[in-house]
């Protein structure tokens, strides 16, 4: 594709995710344009569209899809509707950024990935802690082995506020929230695959929805291939702002990425130290989901294989499936597909 081409945007799904990656996407990426939203709620895609100056409006994604004008597209639907929407965008011909997961079950996630490849369209999967600068740097020692051999890893993601758990779908923990913290352990962990996990969760903020399959608290152990151990950690009530962070231990020293503070301002007055925090992810991590985004774009434009791939959203999915069958099953489980 040529470099001097402008990459037209289409944005599937226009609620808080999608209104934030369609506010990136008209503002923040050079050599790309948002030139339609899709959305079947009524008035959902409009409102938007009238917000960021887009001409073209769908209450119908598959109208988006058949849009000859589109080069590619962003899908930020609920979860459940992912692998379809992939699917059919690569049918289609678009290139595709989907928000995680990008399937519930691994075959959805096989037909995404070999669809997507059939077509010879980029799939990129919204993994922003690989754009975050502090993860992506550690990546880069760890390969470059500056802290020797990975051996004790840990990842964690702490929600500030648990909203409507009568309404959250069922096992989001591990498909919706920890899914970012495995796919972050392969990523600081490159070149092995998890193995086996352990998973030990309940429902200590909502206790009263455990019985419909939510649970809003979780430590998951993880076992590699490479030998090394790992630890995934959730939890939905992070009263003091949103906390994302990780860590490598490794045979000749040590990483830490991440931090729960906005800035390094700390105030030193008479009642204490203070700092500030922030309450959403889209402000935590607002550069990471920008820089994804022109990663996406540059990726259409070049034809190179994404940093997330639908082939690491799988691996991290097949994490998760297994840590649903252990918390099931109250009991190790082997990843699906797990190297012997």
């Amino acid at each position: 594709m040529s470099t001097s081409k402008i990459i037209r945007l289409g944005l599937i799904g226009a609620g808080r995710m999608g209104s934030f990656h369609g506010l990136s996407a008209a503002r923040h990426i050079p050599g790309a344009c948002l030139a339609a939203i899709a959305d079947p709620t009524p008035g959902q895609a409009a409102r938007l569209a009238a917000e960021l100056d887009v001409q073209k409006v769908y209450t119908d994604p598959q109208q988006l899809l058949d849009d000859p004008d589109i080069d590619a597209v962003l899908i930020a639907a609920p979860a459940r509707s992912h692998a379809e929407l992939v699917i059919s965008a690569a049918r289609a011909g678009k290139g595709v950024f989907c928000e995680k997961p990008m399937a519930i079950t691994l075959d959805e996630a096989d037909r995404a990935i070999a669809a997507a490849a059939d077509a010879r369209v980029t799939l990129q999967v919204g993994f922003n802690r690989r754009f975050a600068k502090s993860f992506r740097t550690a990546h880069l020692d760890v390969v470059a082995g500056r802290i020797g051999t990975p051996q004790l890893l840990r990842s964690l993601t702490r929600d500030p506020a648990l909203n409507n758990p009568a309404a959250s779908p069922q096992w989001v923990i591990f498909l919706e929230t920890l899914i970012h913290d495995f796919d972050t352990l392969r990523y600081l962990n490159p070149g092995a695959e998890a193995i086996e996990v352990f998973v030990m969760a309940d429902a200590l903020i909502a206790p009263a929805y455990k019985d419909k399959g939510f649970l809003d608290t979780a430590v998951v152990t993880i076992r590699f291939d490479n030998g090394a151990i790992a630890t995934a950690e959730a939890n939905f009530q992070a009263v003091y702002g949103y906390d994302v962070r990780g860590e490598v231990f490794g045979s000749a020293g040590m990483l830490t990425m991440g931090n729960v503070n906005d800035s390094d301002l700390l105030r030193y007055l008479a009642n204490g130290v203070q700092a500030d925090t922030q309450r959403m992810d889209t402000d935590l991590l607002r550069d990471a989901y920008v820089a994804e985004l022109n990663h996406f774009v540059s990726c259409v434009r070049s034809g190179e294989k994404p940093l997330a791939s639908g082939e690491d959203a799988r691996a991290a999915l097949a994490i998760a499936r297994a840590c649903i069958e252990s918390f099931q099953q109250g009991a190790p489980m082997r990843v699906q597909g797990a190297r012997s």
